[in-house]
């Protein structure tokens, strides 16, 4: 084989390629055509109600078999800070003027909920396959309940100590999160934003802290990519961003727009729009507001802050206000179904892994130098 098992057999999947669980762009269709290309299909349901997960998943499993990942956050909900909350909406208060809305008379932190006893029940009756974290792992005897579901638990890590934390844990495989991955870090533990590394540099050093097979993110847009993350030693990819222009993908108009004009050098870390730094593509509201701003609420409770004005934006047709969540490989991500593109993926990478591939390279090299 030219890539290691261990998370195919794991998983039950034949391909190793894990669809990125994109919360408000992936949902019941990009799953399911992930998940019949071979691939671990995925359902983001941070925000989503547990009668709305119940209906996906339905779909889902009503569609195609195989294994299907239910991704939450674990988070925990802040309380609020009236006094920050009150000068970030004097902040924005020219913003609302212009777009004549009417600012939140105060922000609360609803629409993206962390694991809690309901999610936990709903994972005991649905029994997904697989179960995974965003931001940490749940307390200990939620988790445990999770565990005797049968479900695999995978969670993401943005350092080797967090890695190491995932498996003391008990976690059975570990998404290593570059820093070019696009959406929300995974940070769980205290790490610099400046320092967090790269895929390129924290795929290696997982895969030597731990014994746990690792899941390579970020920054992974076509075949040469996921060749080079099992070079790293990746047993597995985990996707996003190649799959948002798919017309399975819920992906709004504006973020269309704006993935299929973006370059390499357009997206950003930014907490504006929800409170914690996730990669976006670089849009008005970011330019003026950050990209990092000390004073914006915490996480998630900056989201209703810039939901009316995103609203209104979006209404004048424009994407100022709205998060264009993007990895820094957006440039390569293409129009097409989604299966197409997981194949052209797949194809792409096991022909780099072909020893007759390394040999032409090395003989298109050698005629180059020898002109």
């Amino acid at each position: 084989m030219w890539h290691d098992e261990r998370i195919t057999k794991m998983l039950g999947i034949s391909k190793p390629l894990l669809l990125a669980p994109m919360a408000g762009s992936g949902g019941s269709a990009l799953a399911i055509a992930v998940m019949k290309a071979g691939g671990l299909g995925a359902l983001p349901c941070a925000m989503l109600k547990p009668d709305q997960i119940r209906k996906e998943v339905l779909t889902i499993r009503t569609a195609v078999a195989g294994p299907l990942n239910l991704n939450f956050f674990c988070h925990c909900e802040p309380d609020a800070d009236k006094s920050r909350e009150s000068l970030w909406l004097e902040r924005l208060a020219p913003y609302y003027k212009e777009l004549d809305v009417q600012p939140p008379e105060e922000i609360s932190g609803a629409g993206r909920n962390p694991f809690n006893e309901e999610a936990c029940a709903l994972v005991e009756e649905l029994k997904p396959e697989v179960v995974s974290f965003h931001f940490g792992l749940p307390d200990a005897d939620l988790l445990e309940r999770v565990f005797v579901t049968g479900a695999k638990v995978i969670a993401t890590a943005t350092t080797v100590t967090e890695a190491r934390e995932l498996e003391a844990r008990g976690c059975d495989a570990v998404i290593a999160q570059g820093v070019e991955a696009g959406g929300h870090r995974g940070i769980f533990m205290e790490s610099s934003l400046a320092a967090q590394p790269t895929t390129m540099a924290l795929v290696p050093q997982v895969a030597d802290a731990v014994t746990l097979p690792v899941i390579a993110a970020g920054g992974i847009g076509d075949g040469r990519a996921i060749a080079a993350a099992f070079q790293l030693g990746a047993s597995a990819v985990q996707i996003g961003t190649a799959f948002l222009r798919s017309p399975e993908a819920l992906t709004s108009k504006f973020h269309r727009r704006a993935l299929a004009e973006a370059k390499d050098d357009q997206t950003v870390l930014t907490n504006i729009f929800t409170g914690r730094p996730a990669r976006s593509i670089i849009n008005r509201a970011i330019m003026e507001l950050g990209p990092i701003a000390a004073d914006a609420p915490a996480f998630p409770r900056a989201t209703a802050a810039l939901t009316p004005l995103r609203n209104a934006a979006e209404e004048r047709d424009s994407g100022d206000f709205s998060p264009l969540w993007a990895g820094q490989a957006v440039a390569l991500a293409r129009e097409a179904p989604a299966e197409e593109i997981f194949k052209s993926l797949m194809e792409g990478a096991e022909e780099m892994a072909r020893p007759s591939f390394f040999k032409r390279i090395r003989s298109a090299g050698s005629a180059r130098w020898r002109s």
